[in-house]
């Protein structure tokens, strides 16, 4: 089965054909780091607007690499929530005007499902049950995958994202934007005993970043003050310490809860390179799965990956359906 996937909700326009949930024929990503660089971070009018400019030729792109026609499509998914409402309307608009025009059926799919079956591309004998850790810059979330399209929500972030933690901090500290990576690889060469800072404790499996964050910027702003230089490599290296040791607790007791063997790790944030090392020396005992770098961010493949299964479970839409800025993962959008 040939999916058309769109990928439109945040501020990567990206369209995918995917065959039979695990094989990329394609996938074109055009990010908009440029434009939102001069603000420090997305803007949604102009994300929107840059969706609308793209979403056409990169299309066209896509099924010119998968080296197919029109109408060897056989549906056409599209992210559907959650995300910036503008930017995803441009994805779903135009992704059901190719369904409709094309004539085969229209699957909505989840952002964060996505996230997770971006795994499925990269590791063709993975299958539920298991437990996931979905870390980017707008979600932080544990999930019990019990089946492809069966979901239950853990835990979630109760603030701040740890990915936007990251993209927020890198900008106070004067690294530039998008910030994760520039932080990430601070952090390489620091001390992550070097500043003492919170782990917060939420209830159950629910996370906290905001005090963290808090923290760190006001560390910052304290040694500005006082005319004092911070040790940007240290401070970097502890925070990312402090946001590791808070995902690995809660991960670990998660799958103390789910009685799951697999844990498998989604997300933008997925492609830090502390947390993943961080992981493999904590998760003992159990299989680690990793998405490579590549199919961390935002892209229309994972997309289509989980609307090849949303699809076998009949978890089609009609041409009403309209998008969600928020949606837990376990609910269903048709």
């Amino acid at each position: 089965m040939l999916i058309l996937a769109i990928e439109t909700s945040c501020d990567e326009t990206s369209a995918a054909v995917v065959r039979d949930g695990r094989h990329i024929l394609s996938n074109i990503v055009a990010s908009q780091t440029e434009l939102h660089e001069l603000y420090g971070g997305v803007v949604p009018e102009i994300a929107s607007r840059r969706h609308m400019e793209l979403i056409r030729t990169l299309t066209s792109m896509a099924l010119t690499e998968a080296g197919i026609k029109k109408s060897d499509i056989d549906a056409v998914a599209c992210t559907t929530a959650p995300g910036l409402i503008g930017a995803l309307l441009v994805g779903l608009s135009f992704a059901k005007a190719m369904a409709f025009g094309f004539g085969v059926p229209f699957i909505p799919v989840h952002h964060i499902r996505g996230h997770v079956a971006a795994n499925y591309l990269a590791y063709p004998d993975l299958e539920p049950p298991f437990t996931a850790l979905v870390v980017s810059g707008g979600h932080s979330s544990f999930l019990h995958v019990t089946d492809y399209t069966e979901y239950k929500t853990l835990g979630v972030t109760l603030d701040d994202a740890a990915g936007e933690c990251f993209d927020k901090i890198a900008r106070v500290m004067g690294l530039g934007y998008p910030g994760g990576p520039l932080l990430d690889k601070l952090a390489e060469n620091g001390n992550p005993e070097a500043y003492k800072l919170p782990r917060t404790k939420v209830e159950g499996l629910d996370m906290s970043f905001s005090g963290l964050k808090t923290s760190v910027i006001n560390i910052i702003h304290n040694a500005e003050q006082r005319g004092e230089d911070i040790n940007a490599q240290d401070l970097a290296a502890s925070f990312s310490q402090a946001v590791s040791d808070i995902l690995i607790t809660r991960l670990c007791a998660a799958l103390e809860m789910t009685g799951e063997n697999t844990a498998v790790l989604a997300g933008g944030v997925a492609a830090n390179a502390w947390l993943r090392r961080e992981l493999l020396q904590s998760v003992d005992g159990k299989n680690l799965i990793l998405p490579p770098p590549a199919l961390c961010g935002d892209n229309a493949a994972m997309i289509g990956a989980q609307g090849f299964y949303e699809f076998q479970k009949g978890n089609v839409a009609p041409l009403s359906q309209n998008a969600l800025a928020t949606c837990p993962a376990d609910m269903c959008l048709c």
